[in-house]
């Protein structure tokens, strides 16, 4: 009896539908992800076993450099506790990030040139929209506008010089929250008056969405403590933290989060 002969198919697979399917995805993925801002100097935060994340949205960043670690300073403590801020707000409502940035620097230049009536500070619209646009700021108040015009890539290299003394946020053991505050506490001010204007504002007109994000945010800057993170290097001496913490509490800002990383079973806990 004869054998049957089974057509050979081709094995060949059509990838078109494939590949299209790819694209989509990696176009989407990099459409709705949340992409990893620029930093002035790189902090290793210290490890805990604490799992609570820290917000992404509606948060006042605090960054405390640590001392350099490149070897090319004689004195690496020269760029340590050197103080940098960031606001960031949330993409999908009304307080956007770039919305914050510019009600926290509006309010922060109006108590700063009120303190320093003799030496007023004083930003063009252009100085304005290219703040709103920044991640990260560290600089006295006398050097935001000659910051503030330079290029991006200008800013960036200024701003990563942690040997520079004009890089940094000023900032000292005043406590004192009705005298004259240093640049710190000026932009902390700034902080608790935006907030507590947000909460006592009136919002006439707006959704009641708009209404409970403009509440999130007053809630989490003032009562919950998850509007305001530190992120400290695990090798920044405690004094100079401790004096941000003061700080912090000086100007009524008694809740805050300190970043860290989770501990592993195998690190010692002391």
């Amino acid at each position: 009896m004869g054998k049957v002969k089974i057509k050979k198919k081709s094995t060949l697979i059509d990838m078109t539908a494939m590949s299209d399917v790819t694209v989509l995805l990696l176009t989407f993925f990099m459409l709705t992800s949340t992409f990893l801002q620029k930093e002035p100097t790189i902090v290793y935060t210290p490890s805990s076993v604490s799992e609570e994340k820290v917000p992404m949205n509606n948060l006042v960043t605090v960054l405390v450099s640590s001392a350099d670690k490149s070897g090319k300073l004689d004195d690496p403590s020269i760029a340590e506790g050197k103080l940098f801020i960031s606001f960031t707000g949330d993409a999908d409502s009304t307080l956007s990030s770039e919305k914050i940035r510019g009600m926290m620097l509006d309010e922060a230049i109006s108590i700063y040139n009120e303190q320093h009536k003799n030496n007023r500070i004083v930003l063009t619209d252009q100085q304005k929209a290219d703040f709103r646009t920044i991640n990260m700021i560290g600089v006295p108040f006398s050097e935001l506008p000659a910051v503030l015009s330079m290029s991006i890539t200008e800013r960036d290299k200024f701003m990563s010089d942690m040997t520079d003394p004009k890089v940094g946020i000023p900032i000292d053991d005043n406590k004192n929250r009705d005298g004259r505050l240093n640049d710190f506490q000026v932009w902390l001010k700034a902080i608790y008056n935006v907030a507590q204007r947000i909460n006592n504002e009136q919002t006439e007109g707006l959704s009641a969405e708009e209404r409970g994000q403009l509440s999130n945010l007053y809630t989490a800057l003032m009562r919950k403590g998850q509007g305001i993170a530190i992120k400290a290097d695990k090798d920044t001496p405690f004094t100079t933290v401790q004096m941000v913490f003061d700080n912090l509490q000086t100007m009524k800002l008694n809740k805050f989060s300190l970043m860290t990383a989770l501990k592993s079973e195998d690190e010692p806990t002391n």
